[in-house]
């Protein structure tokens, strides 16, 4: 947790939770108490933010204005590694994967569409960079896709054989 002093008025909170389980608990508790607001009504808030990321880690910023006790949040997207387990379905990934056998698999679909909704924060100048950053994460996690091991997966990229889902 991070809490930062953002202009003359304004407290920043930084946060990691899982989604629509915020709890008052250490580190979100704590740091909102010794700010004067109710603590409560921002994780309640917070819950109904990133319900929709039950189950997956998601970063969340909270800004408070001690003075007013008026408060705003931002939800962020969850790590490319927590939106493939979740499409996925596995709870985590598996390092050794690769001579043990995949932990699961994805769809070519379904990693364009993580690439897509990751494309605005990524440095990679093309969407069809962006896919390979995803696959590439999905070979780390031990996860195919399309039922092939990922580094097939970027040579078939390489070489064009997924130009018409990749646009």
């Amino acid at each position: 947790m991070l809490l930062n002093v953002v202009g003359d008025l304004m407290k920043e909170i930084n946060v990691i939770v899982e989604g629509g389980k915020a709890t008052m608990g250490p580190p979100l508790g704590p740091a909102l108490g010794g700010l004067g607001v109710n603590p409560g009504q921002i994780v309640s808030e917070i819950n109904k933010a990133t319900a929709s990321f039950a189950g997956m880690k998601v970063p969340v910023k909270v800004l408070v204005d001690p003075k007013t006790k008026e408060f705003s949040i931002e939800v962020g997207s969850p790590p490319v590694a927590e939106l493939l387990k979740k499409e996925a379905g596995v709870e985590k990934g598996h390092g050794k994967a690769w001579r043990e056998g995949a932990v699961g698999d994805i769809t070519m679909e379904k990693i364009v569409s993580i690439a897509k909704s990751i494309s605005q924060k990524s440095l990679s100048l093309s969407l069809k960079e962006v896919v390979k950053e995803v696959v590439g994460t999905a070979l780390s996690l031990g996860i195919t896709v399309d039922g092939k091991n990922p580094k097939d997966v970027i040579k078939d990229i390489d070489d064009g054989k997924y130009e018409s889902i990749i646009h």
